[in-house]
């Protein structure tokens, strides 16, 4: 029996309306012993995340924990992408144990859940494995997470991946969301978030439009 390949995505590929995204605990406090990526890559991926969903539109949740009486605020490269959007401030390390967070994932209603954050072993196991056991299907941006060291980061990765969750990347994400050169509706932004925050392939990309006027579509 032979197979038909078609031109179309496979289901496991996100799209902007198909998940919501939760950044975790991207706070003062948590990142000062966070070691297993420098402290200048990790908000330059936040950045390249949040402008990601913010400009695609994707359903975006906004928490941390002990933000006035310990942790501090949330990363300006997360809350300047998504001006005036409330926080959830919780008092427990794992996101899906606080009812507000997990009403407004009931509010917004999908099943596929991404997840960002500090620190991976805690703030992102407790709800990666918490949502997969609820029947979530869960993606992890593991350069846009972070831990006490490289070994804690890791070793959180590979337990969730054992659970079933799905590892990507800051960039990957960025680009999965559009996929294709000829949505030209988001090219311009899609390009120019790039251009910013995509480190080397953002360098690539200044250089191909100066010097050639190139164009991906």
């Amino acid at each position: 029996m032979s197979i038909e390949a078609k031109p179309t995505p496979g289901a496991l590929l996100l799209s902007p309306a198909d998940h919501t995204l939760i950044l975790i605990d991207f706070q003062s406090q948590m990142s000062f012993a966070t070691h297993s990526i420098d402290a200048v890559t990790l908000r330059n991926n936040a950045a390249l995340v949040s402008r990601g969903a913010a400009g695609f539109g994707v359903s975006t949740i906004l928490t941390t924990v002990a933000e006035k009486s310990f942790s501090g605020p949330m990363f300006s490269e997360i809350t300047e992408a998504f001006e005036g959007k409330a926080m959830l401030d919780r008092t427990s390390m794992n996101t899906w144990e606080d009812a507000a967070v997990i009403a407004e994932v009931n509010r917004i209603g999908k099943t596929r859940i991404v997840l960002a954050g500090l620190w991976t072993s805690v703030c992102i196991v407790g709800p990666a494995l918490s949502a997969i056991d609820q029947g979530f299907e869960v993606y992890v941006i593991a350069d846009a997470c972070g831990d006490v060291s490289a070994e804690a980061h890791e070793r959180a990765m590979q337990r969730m991946v054992q659970a079933g969750a799905r590892p990507m990347t800051s960039l990957q994400y960025l680009l999965e969301l559009q996929r294709d050169w000829a949505r030209t509706e988001t090219y311009d932004m899609t390009t120019g978030i790039a251009r910013h925050w995509g480190g080397a392939y953002g360098i690539g990309i200044n250089y191909a439009k100066t010097m050639f006027n190139a164009h991906e579509g």
